[in-house]
């Protein structure tokens, strides 16, 4: 008859304690097979273990032992180790539980779930935007009665980045998306013989909607993710906590300067984006439709209506601060990790884009409805 090894690893009962396991041998992973078929073995109504007397102990014999505990609902802080596992075991335990996560289920009910997370998730988000702008707010107000506050060096350089610097981009996106609206109208108008109704087409649109929506979303890529990195990296290097230590406010320090720049220039990027929309289609008339530039000029001035200009230019000021405060919000969220960045960029840039649509989609059924 075959005795066991000394080392392998064996289950006894405790002398003084019947329900609790006695661990010895050797627990490692040349043994494997022995540890596996000892742990099948242990009886149902064991509530611990003791392995102080496990001669020798790796990271397989602790993992099984940690899957052997929850199997059986054993509260594993009371398991006793000998003194030289003790360490192994504390770092084991800690990455126990860091494995792959289960594959994504693809059935109409978990859709159904992922669905509902995104929309309570997203609804979370969006009353903290609105908490975040009241403080905003609140110390904006604030900075009026205490003029100390205000920050114009940093006002006037993030007005450059936001605005000048993105003035050769929304520029030429808006003068060629204004060429290509031109000539897309003109193939269909061209049918009915009201080539020339392309002037209201282009005059109108970009007045009231493409010029502020591409300079909106241009800035949302542009700036939005630049102030989520920005402000994200500082909170990384712990920056903001020494902003606080020195006893400074670091919306008055960070945000305001970037809400206040973007709000002045963002409307005046809407308008440099009327200009290009219009001369875009002014190009193509000229030159694709043959309709002479006075004519187009003088037929724009006949039929473009002030109110246009108003219902496109009254929405910059919103959009603005839409966008810097997701931006601003985002960058506050970081949790100090470089890829926590990366995420809070990418969400701040998604987030900024898609509510900016949203909002601009109801404004312009609210001003057909009334007319405007």
């Amino acid at each position: 008859m075959n005795q066991p090894r000394p080392d392998t690893p064996r289950l006894d009962a405790a002398p003084d304690q019947p329900n609790r396991l006695r661990l010895s041998g050797r627990w490692t992973l040349n043994y494997a097979d022995d540890v596996t078929a000892a742990l099948r073995g242990a009886p149902a109504d064991a509530t611990g273990f003791d392995a102080r007397h496990v001669t020798r102990l790796d990271s397989l014999g602790v993992l099984q032992l940690i899957r052997f505990a929850r199997r059986r609902g054993i509260d594993f802080d009371t398991c006793l180790f000998h003194e030289d596992h003790r360490a192994l075991v504390a770092a084991i335990e800690d990455v126990a539980d860091d494995r792959p996560g289960r594959k994504r289920e693809l059935g109409v009910s978990d859709a159904l779930a992922r669905l509902g997370r995104a929309v309570h998730r997203k609804w979370y988000e969006f009353r903290g935007l609105l908490g975040f702008f009241g403080e905003v707010l609140v110390k904006l107000l604030r900075m009026f009665r205490q003029p100390a506050r205000f920050r114009p060096t940093a006002t006037v350089h993030h007005m450059e980045q936001v605005g000048l610097d993105a003035v050769p981009l929304v520029a030429l996106l808006c003068y060629l998306v204004g060429a290509v609206i031109a000539f897309l109208g003109s193939n269909i108008l061209r049918d009915f013989g009201a080539t020339i109704f392309v002037v209201e087409l282009v005059s109108i649109s970009f007045l009231r909607e493409f010029a502020v929506l591409l300079t909106s979303i241009i800035l949302a890529g542009r700036t939005a993710s630049a102030f989520t990195a920005q402000i994200g990296a500082m909170v990384s290097r712990e920056e903001i906590d020494a902003i606080r230590t020195l006893g400074l406010d670091p919306v008055d320090l960070l945000v305001i300067p970037r809400v206040l720049a973007l709000v002045i220039m963002l409307p005046l990027l809407t308008f440099v984006a009327m200009i290009a929309g219009l001369l875009g289609g002014l190009t193509v008339g000229a030159y694709g439709l043959d309709i002479p530039p006075q004519q187009y000029l003088a037929r724009m001035q006949d039929t473009m209506e002030l109110r246009h200009f108003l219902v496109g230019l009254a929405k910059a000021p919103l959009f603005a601060t839409i966008i810097a405060l997701i931006g601003c919000l985002e960058g506050l969220q970081v949790e100090g990790t470089a890829q926590s960045v990366g995420e809070r960029t990418t969400s701040s840039v998604v987030q900024a884009i898609s509510l900016v649509i949203i909002i601009d989609a109801f404004m312009a059924i609210w001003f057909m409805q009334m007319g405007i």
